[in-house]
Formats: C-alpha cells, sequence, structure tokens
C-alpha cells in the first residue's frame, strides 16, 4: 500500500523533521513571484513604475504575466537595483551562464564551484 509524504514524514525522528522543516522553509525563500521579489525591496508598484517609465496600472499587469519577455524581466529587476543572470542546469554538468539573451555584455561570473570552462 503506498504512503504519502506526510506519513514518511511523521515516521522520521524530530531532529531529522526539523531539518527536512528547516530546508523546505528555506527553499520556498529562495522562490519568488515578481510581485514578492518587487515587495521585499521595499518598492509599491507606483514607484517601480517610476523606475520603468511606465504607468502603475503595466506594472500590475507585468507582475500578473505567467509568460514575459527576458527583457522585460531583465529591466523590471533593473529598475529594483538588482541584475538579472539566466543560468542553465542539468544533471550531469556544472551550472551553465547563458550570455546575449538577457545580459548586456560579457558573461556574468558565476559564484566559486559553479564556474564552467568555455569550449
Amino acid at each position: 500500500m503506498a504512503r504519502d509524504v506526510n506519513e514518511i514524514i511523521k515516521s522520521l525522528p524530530a531532529a531529522r523533521r526539523r531539518k527536512i522543516e528547516k530546508r523546505a522553509a528555506t527553499l520556498a525563500a529562495e522562490e519568488l513571484t515578481l510581485q514578492e521579489l518587487r515587495r521585499a525591496r521595499d518598492m509599491t508598484q507606483v514607484s517601480l513604475a517610476k523606475s520603468l517609465g511606465i504607468a502603475q496600472e503595466q506594472v500590475s499587469k507585468i507582475e500578473k504575466r505567467t509568460d514575459m519577455h527576458i527583457s522585460t524581466l531583465r529591466r523590471s529587476v533593473e529598475a529594483m537595483g538588482g541584475k538579472l543572470l539566466l543560468i542553465a542546469e542539468f544533471p550531469d554538468r556544472a551550472p551553465v551562464a547563458l550570455s546575449g539573451i538577457a545580459a548586456i555584455g560579457p558573461m556574468p561570473s558565476l559564484p566559486a564551484g559553479d564556474r564552467v570552462s568555455r569550449k
């Protein structure tokens, strides 16, 4: 008979459950919607719109999109003071930074240990 994940987790020792819960919280914190990212940066739609030179209603529409141009995402992140990097991950190799798509200029540096050579 199949067991669901909650049953499996309940059967683990308390210390292991806490470790799993802590890791799950960390992973959840690393993924934000564009709206959550704007709020985490303490910006309103109005202030972001002003930075982008667009109307607040357009920011609202951008935040509701599930599919957008990379250039739109890049401009939004930059208007919040950030930098957009696109990284492709594969199970059999180190992450690869994609250049010429979202960044203007040379390929961005990856954190130590994630560097890949260009061949």
